[in-house]
């Protein structure tokens, strides 16, 4: 018999009301312990909450949950009580007193509701970002993963597949039956070929997706005492880096969150780029120009309206930034992009909108579903690359079959359709205790 398992599901404490779940065989008996006879199904109902000995825990509602009709599966039960430290962990001491009754492990709730066909993998991880969403587009993004949209696309590929191998496999075994159509081969490698431009469209919307759940990265780049720390502390709103005259102040990277239009938009401050020998100031240089390597959009800024080449490599989108135009005179902005200054505030706002705008294009308002996790992306990949093999004339029928089946596999691990017991570890290991 699984154990039964207990948690704090609602945020942090001390807050108002504090919501503790329970979930598993001994739900029903746990529960009686505690308040005495079950309430109706899915009725909220106040109740005095009891340890052993007869002594009030508090009084708050309780909700049950008979399974199968619950967000795991199995039975469960909620305890509404007040959201006070000492009150959740004298519920918590109690309930684990009793036999079968133990504390959940982080993402246990949410692994028994996939384990018992409550959702896929791909809901239960978005369940995960709606958790942690900080933004209006991440709260989209991740709704519209929850729904099922993205798991039902992935399901209608991979049973295009299984019909697809089924017909292969028909003629190969079959082909001289009376109730097996003929050659079918030109039909199905047609639809092969279909899908893999729509799976190569789907992974080149995977840029968007990332942005929608993760946030759009911006890294300020540039020589000492360019300006940087400064910009930042403006576009942030708050003193998040320290600003001074002595060069070389920014040894680590310094972010800054912002909301702009629903988007996340990381802001780096990173150390300005120069020749040094002093070791932990280089150690800041490399880590300046590896995060600029990996930015969705660098800002290189100059106090001086010179920029030399930041030899970032190709694909990378630079704007250059004029800084401390209060301090010059006359047109000095060089071929810098934006000119501004962070003392007066001239320049800036147009900055953040131009910021606003690209992110805008870069997420991109579309109806088209987009990967949002490098697990969905490298699978789609590995998928792709079986279809291929599918579709190559060279390889016997039977071969091509086999690529297909490995295919339809492969995205069924995506969703979890198919035995992925390895990754259920690490998929719901991320997620916090009580969900």
């Amino acid at each position: 018999m699984a154990d039964t398992i207990i948690a704090l599901s609602s945020g942090a404490m001390p807050s108002g009301v504090a919501v503790v779940r329970v979930s598993g065989p001994r739900s029903g008996a746990l529960t009686e312990a505690l308040i005495g006879a079950l309430p109706d199904p899915r009725h909220a109902t106040l109740r005095v909450l009891r340890d052993s000995a007869g002594a009030e825990i508090d009084r708050g509602l309780v909700l049950w949950f008979p399974g199968p009709a619950s967000f795991t599966g199995e039975d469960c039960a909620e305890f509404h009580v007040h959201g006070g430290r000492a009150v959740v962990d004298r519920l918590l001491a109690v309930a684990v007193e009793h036999e079968g009754v133990r504390l959940a492990e982080p993402g246990e709730f949410s692994r028994r509701a996939f384990v018992n066909g409550k959702l896929d993998l791909v809901e239960a991880e978005a369940l995960s970002d709606l958790i942690l969403a900080e933004t209006e587009a991440q709260r989209r993004f991740a709704v519209e993963q929850a729904t099922g949209a993205q798991s039902q696309l992935y399901a209608n590929w991979r049973e295009r597949l299984l019909t697809a191998r089924a017909m292969i496999e028909a003629e190969i075994d079959f082909s001289d039956e009376e109730d097996v159509p003929g050659s079918v081969s030109d039909e199905v490698w047609a639809d092969v070929s279909s899908l893999v431009a729509e799976i190569d469209q789907h992974i080149a919307s995977s840029d968007r997706g990332r942005i929608l759940r993760s946030g759009f990265d911006v890294a300020l780049v540039g020589a000492p005492n360019a300006g940087k720390s400064t910009l930042l502390n403006v576009l942030a709103g708050s003193e998040r880096a320290i600003v001074s005259a002595e060069p070389g102040t920014t040894r680590d990277i310094v972010e800054a969150r912002l909301d702009l239009d629903g988007y996340l938009v990381t802001i780096a401050d990173t150390a300005g780029l120069r020749e040094t020998d002093g070791l932990v100031e280089a150690e800041g240089v490399r880590r300046a120009r590896l995060r600029a390597g990996q930015a969705d959009l660098v800002l290189h800024v100059s106090e001086t309206g010179a920029f030399n080449d930041l030899s970032l490599g190709d694909g990378r989108t630079i704007w250059r930034v004029r800084t401390k135009t209060d301090l010059v005179r006359g047109d000095a902005d060089g071929d810098a992009d934006f000119a501004l200054s962070s003392v007066s505030g001239s320049g800036v706002d147009d900055l953040v909108g131009a910021i606003r705008s690209e992110v805008g294009r870069r997420a991109g308002q579309t109806d088209t579903l987009a990967p949002g996790r490098a697990r969905h992306i490298e699978l789609l990949r590995t998928g792709r690359t079986y279809l291929i093999d599918s579709l190559s004339e060279r390889l016997p029928l039977e071969l091509r079959a086999e690529a297909l089946r490995l295919a339809a596999d492969t995205l069924g691990r995506i969703t979890g359709r198919i035995d992925v017991e390895e990754m259920l570890g690490a998929v719901f290991s991320r997620f916090c205790v009580g969900k």
